[in-house]
């Protein structure tokens, strides 16, 4: 004989308190009232991507456009925002003026992108309240005055692309306070002042881009700090006013890869220690005022595919290695 059924009332009580769970699960209200306030806002160029006043879905809406929601609890809450504008998309969202303020009431925020808006006026401090995000992705908008020093309140945070903009002021020291900063992308804003020393203890830290600012000061400042910048790969600094040498001191960034300092106004000669970087793969020193000759140790690296020169005062017989080309500054490629 087959094993008895079991009967379906029976099933149903066994069951109902998990169907119970699925049904009440909505999304906070919080949330809720934050994403229909930005909504409101950007009008007409939602119609199509936002439905429905429930920014997670509500059974017969999916979930709005760059919107990623997960279940806390009895609720769901929004943990990712994605709105950029993009030509490929028929229905494409954008935002146009301030930053939306009610974004920083998403307190489960962990990605939060905004890139490739017309988002103008400052980063307001409640930026600070977003303690879970790890991805803050700006770039490409209109934004503008000094980086609010909440910022630094960011613990989490692992990427901040804040470049293509006109930000100006200095650059905030606050920012050395993010322990899992990898990727800090500043170039192409107003930036001014000398860069904060500090930084330079952040451990994790492996691209570090500020090219195309107005920032002066020495690069021994920046690496005054014993141990400064341990994981650090990537180090532009072109396009700035930087002046003085450069220190052998840098060769105690054993994991540098890319070290870019063109049109700047640096001078000196070029330490033979720099040669010692066992992974330095570009060198660019082009248009400042170096001279003298480029040590026989750098033609023989393993690894360094290009070194730029013009625009200096070697002596003759100093060549550079590698086909100049223009150098693309994209952070696409560490974008996550």
């Amino acid at each position: 004989m087959g094993r008895p059924l079991i009967p379906s009332l029976f099933l149903l009580i066994l069951i109902s308190p998990f169907l119970h769970c699925v049904v009440a699960s909505k999304t906070l209200k919080r949330d809720v009232k934050a994403l229909n306030e930005i909504k409101a806002s950007l009008g007409w160029r939602v119609v199509y991507a936002w439905v429905g006043d429930d920014p997670c879905g509500d059974g017969d809406n999916p979930p709005w456009s760059g919107v990623t929601c997960s279940t806390q609890g009895d609720y769901r809450v929004v943990t990712e925002l994605w709105v950029c504008f993009s030509l490929g998309e028929v229905y494409a969202v954008s935002i146009v003026g301030p930053f939306p303020t009610a974004v920083t009431n998403l307190l489960d925020l962990t990605r939060l992108d905004l890139h490739n808006n017309k988002l103008t006026g400052p980063i307001p401090p409640q930026i600070g309240r977003l303690k879970r995000l790890k991805i803050l992705n700006l770039r490409w908008n209109k934004l503008q005055d000094v980086i609010p020093p909440e910022i630094g309140e960011l613990k989490s945070l692992t990427h901040l692309y804040l470049s293509f903009n006109n930000f100006k002021g200095e650059i905030p020291r606050e920012l050395a306070n993010l322990p899992e900063l990898r990727y800090l992308y500043l170039h192409e804003n107003r930036f001014s002042g000398r860069i904060p020393a500090e930084l330079g203890n952040l451990q994790n830290l492996r691209h570090f881009d500020v090219g195309n600012n107005h920032l002066v000061g020495t690069i021994r400042e920046l690496i005054r700090i014993d141990g400064s910048f341990p994981a650090l790969r990537n180090l532009y600094l072109n396009n700035n006013y930087l002046t003085g040498g450069v220190p052998a001191q840098l060769a105690n960034l054993k994991n540098l890869e890319i070290l870019h300092l063109s049109y700047n106004k640096m001078s000196g000669i070029i330490p033979a220690a720099l040669s010692q970087i066992p992974r330095l793969t570009c060198l660019y020193l082009d248009h400042n005022q170096f001279a003298g000759r480029i040590p026989d140790a750098f033609y023989k690296h393993q690894y360094l595919k290009e070194m730029y020169i013009e625009g200096n005062a070697f002596k003759p017989g100093v060549n550079p290695i590698g086909i100049h080309k223009v150098l693309e500054v994209s952070d696409a490629d560490f974008v996550v």
